[in-house]
């Protein structure tokens, strides 16, 4: 397979693998009709925080959240599933994964390259057992009721983690995108309940736009349960997630951002990282991304 042609494909696997982690838990709350003067205030949702603590990446905090969620509900299986996306988001942190570089450099989504650093033993272990838990506890719900959201999401979740970290931390990308099939086939899952929730279209609106970025011969090859390679309605739905979504408006945008960087975009890029950086104050790498696309700014508009 020539190199660039192997590269593009490659780029491809990672935008899907990056995506399905993310698009977890909004699936348990309906969206909800504007409120009226009548309508009761929803209760709070426990795991919003939590998630604020994960873009902070204050990893401890967020365990320490998820361990009073276990308490209250042992059964529960989010908690579970939420749990292994903070022990996945420690190695990213560790392995600087999340950098944009590091998905600006091609040659860091081929099978083997990127990162030389092995992974952490350890947490991975916890990482999997964990897994393994949410998936348990999720099993038992469906069994007697194969559309409840909070089971479905959690199972949407084990898969996008156990996608993602096969893919960028042992950086087996291609075993990855295989394990993201069934990301989407639980995701759509969600989405064909009613009402809508817009954190669902996290994955699809991703692979639309991958699959639709592949060259037409090999999209014969990856194929996905009602995924129509249209790049247009992948964007669209990305930003319907970064406007409306519960849980991953964040990460939608960072995904947006990352795009604008690959084309050039660095103004809109930059509009991007400045509000994010704002939102996640105590998260570093934002801080330092934005540092980055101000000085290639700064340097472009030396060369004019």
């Amino acid at each position: 397979m020539p190199r660039m042609f192997r590269l593009r494909v490659a780029v491809a696997v990672a935008v899907i693998l990056c995506a399905p982690a993310f698009q977890i838990a909004a699936a348990a709350q309906p969206a909800s009709a504007p409120p009226t003067d009548t309508a009761p205030a929803p209760a709070p949702d426990p795991f919003v925080p939590i998630f604020n603590r994960l873009y902070n990446y204050d990893f401890a905090t967020a365990h320490m959240m998820l361990d009073e969620r276990q308490r209250a509900d042992a059964a529960d299986p989010l908690p579970y599933a939420v749990r292994a996306a903070v022990y996945m988001f420690s190695e990213f942190e560790r392995l600087k994964i999340l950098e944009t570089e590091f998905f600006i450099d091609d040659d860091n989504m081929v099978d083997g390259q990127g990162h030389r650093q092995k992974p952490d033993a350890e947490v991975k272990r916890r990482l999997f057992v964990t897994l393994d838990a949410a998936r348990a506890r999720a099993n038992v719900i469906l069994t007697a009721d194969p559309s409840q959201r909070r089971a479905l999401l959690a199972m949407v979740m084990a898969a996008g983690v156990a996608a993602d970290y096969t893919g960028f931390v042992e950086r087996r990308q291609w075993k990855g995108m295989s394990l993201t099939r069934e990301t989407n086939r639980y995701a759509q899952k969600l989405l064909a309940l009613k009402p809508p929730v817009y954190d669902a279209y996290m994955n699809v609106g991703s692979l639309e736009y991958v699959v639709g970025s592949l060259p037409f011969y090999v999209r014969w090859f990856v194929r996905f349960d009602k995924i129509e390679g249209n790049k247009r309605k992948g964007i669209e739905q990305l930003k319907l997630v970064a406007q409306h979504g519960t849980y991953y408006g964040p990460f939608a945008r960072i995904l947006l951002a990352v795009a604008s960087l690959r084309e050039h975009k660095l103004e809109d890029a930059r509009q991007i990282v400045t509000q994010l950086a704002a939102e996640f104050p105590e998260n570093p790498l934002l801080a330092r991304e934005l540092d980055k696309v101000t000085a290639r700014i700064a340097a472009q508009k030396k060369t004019r």
